[in-house]
């Protein structure tokens, strides 16, 4: 097999891995309706089930891109694996265990509540599995593809938005089948990069290759970058275990004072720089995507579709802008597209908030989705022909990053936005019904009024119903204030456009192997 074939069929196998990692999420995120209800949980609730299969993407992504290098890419794929057939397992206990006959009282509340639990922990190795995929598959295509890293992440990332539709249509062509068999597609995709991936040769990293030494790559990051990633780690894996902050700002303190030691670098600015964008972005894009469906669902039953169509539409519209990124990249640079996709992005969410009717929300969808195509993969693109010095750690650790603060802040952020707005219209609308169905809760030490599913159900028909619209009208509020997200963004991009002209233009860094010549200017 010629060297390039080798390398397309590596590059086929990563891309498959990645469309197992969106079919993991979009069918979890189809059915947070249906588990609401099932576990009897708040808005607040649901987002933190949404976070438990995001934010171990971070975490593994964060800590597998220190050890990638020695542990090996292979090895990383098995790891991968493995995670999706216990997802797949704790989801197939949680839904016989609830699923049980005779529940009802206190039986019922302990098989919801262990329920919970089972799919809760599940969804942590799905997090962990796709971050896995991630740190895998980034630094393996930036590699082999190395004089077209942005073009050719941007194509592997129409993995992710493929999936989305693929999955998305045959959860939604599957209607009321029980939700474990949704939920078990997932291993469909993994199954079939389990087998173009077990006999593929995995390339030395563009880093080990060209001798950059593991201080080096740590220093890109550097330690301020350090501390973000660990302070959010070590934030979430509090929440989950129940540290208090003490405990939670000692093992951050730890593992920063570590690598500090070993770094001895506060990291390069620009660098950091991507990282303030990089948390709006995640949240614009897969915090919006958590919620999308459920968001859109009072509109689109208006004109008689599930609210999961709004997101099969714009993933569709990424999965085929994403194989044109060369061309744009080559005509804009990757901030200029970035810039551009900012602006969309504002203006779609702002416009999808309000939208009635078909033609509104086609068009609005359509802004929104062309807005976030190339946001995440370009990113990557960007920090890697920028920071190459910085291998798998700087590749990964931004998208890790995001992915942390969707599952800590954007998730649960969107779900008390709606708390807010269904309390706020309730106080408004129906006064006398506040106290009948709130109930008080927090989140990262934030007091919030949530609405209780099973007091909503002791209501009378009437009153019932009276909460129920109000509830449907609140939810697509939460887009406009989402907007202010990717407006930030905007001003971020042209900062950098500027400071590029400055340099002379945007030009990628490129990294020589050890022994070669260097390439022509």
């Amino acid at each position: 097999m010629t060297e390039d074939r080798a390398h397309k069929l590596l590059f086929w196998g990563c891309f498959i891995a990645l469309v197992a990692t969106s079919f993991g999420f979009i069918t979890r995120m189809f059915l947070m309706e249906e588990f609401k209800v099932l576990f009897n949980l708040d808005d607040t609730q649901v987002g933190r089930l949404r976070g438990a299969g995001l934010w171990p993407f971070g975490v593994s992504i964060v800590l597998i891109s220190l050890l990638i290098d020695k542990v090996g890419y292979k090895n990383a794929m098995w790891f991968s694996m493995i995670c999706y057939g216990g997802y797949a397992l704790m989801a197939w206990l949680a839904h016989m265990q609830v699923s049980a006959e005779g529940l009802e009282g206190q039986a019922l509340e302990d098989a919801r509540h262990g329920g919970y639990l089972k799919l809760f922990w599940g969804s942590i190795l799905l997090g962990l599995a796709n971050g896995t995929v991630e740190a895998y598959i980034n630094p393996v295509v930036a590699t082999i593809f190395s004089r077209e890293k942005t073009k050719w992440l941007n194509i592997l990332h129409a993995g992710w938005p493929a999936g989305l539709v693929i999955a998305g249509v045959l959860v939604i062509g599957m209607g009321d089948m029980p939700w474990i068999t949704k939920i078990l597609l997932i291993l469909i995709p993994a199954v079939i990069a389990l087998f173009m991936l077990a006999t593929a040769k995995f390339p030395v990293s563009e880093r080990v290759a060209s001798g950059t030494s593991y201080r080096e790559m740590l220093s890109e990051l550097g330690i301020i970058g350090a501390f973000v990633a660990f302070a959010l780690i070590s934030f979430e894996l509090g929440n989950t275990f129940g540290w208090s902050p003490a405990v939670r700002w000692i093992v951050a303190g730890v593992a920063v004072v570590a690598y500090a030691a070993y770094a001895r670098h506060l990291g390069r600015i620009f660098m950091l720089f991507l990282i303030v964008i990089m948390i709006p972005l995640a949240i614009t894009e897969l915090g919006v995507d958590s919620w999308i469906g459920d968001l859109m669902t009072p509109a689109m039953k208006e004109i008689g579709l599930a609210g999961g169509w709004v997101l099969v539409y714009t993933s569709a519209i990424m999965m085929v802008l994403r194989f044109f990124a060369g061309p744009l990249v080559h005509r804009l640079s990757p901030l200029g597209l970035l810039a551009i996709c900012a602006f969309l992005a504002a203006v779609g969410l702002v416009a999808l908030s309000s939208a009635t009717g078909a033609l509104l929300i086609l068009g609005a969808a359509t802004l929104y989705g062309i807005g976030k195509t190339f946001f995440w993969p370009t990113m990557l693109g960007l920090v890697s022909e920028q920071c190459p010095k910085g291998g798998a750690l700087t590749l990964n650790a931004l998208g890790g990053i995001g992915m942390l603060s969707v599952g800590i802040i954007g998730a649960p952020l969107i779900g008390m936005f709606q708390n807010k707005d269904q309390v706020k219209m309730l106080e408004e609308d129906a006064p006398a019904l506040v106290e009948k169905v709130t109930v008080e809760d927090e989140w990262m030490g934030v007091p919030y009024t949530g609405v209780s599913p099973d007091k909503v159900k002791a209501l009378d028909d009437a009153s019932a119903a009276k909460v129920k619209d109000i509830e449907q009208a609140s939810k697509q509020h939460a887009l406009r204030t989402v907007a202010l997200f990717p407006t930030f963004m905007l001003v971020c991009y042209i900062i950098l456009i500027f400071y590029f002209r400055s340099k002379g233009g945007y030009k990628p860094v490129h990294l020589e192997q050890e022994g070669e010549e260097p390439a022509p200017a």
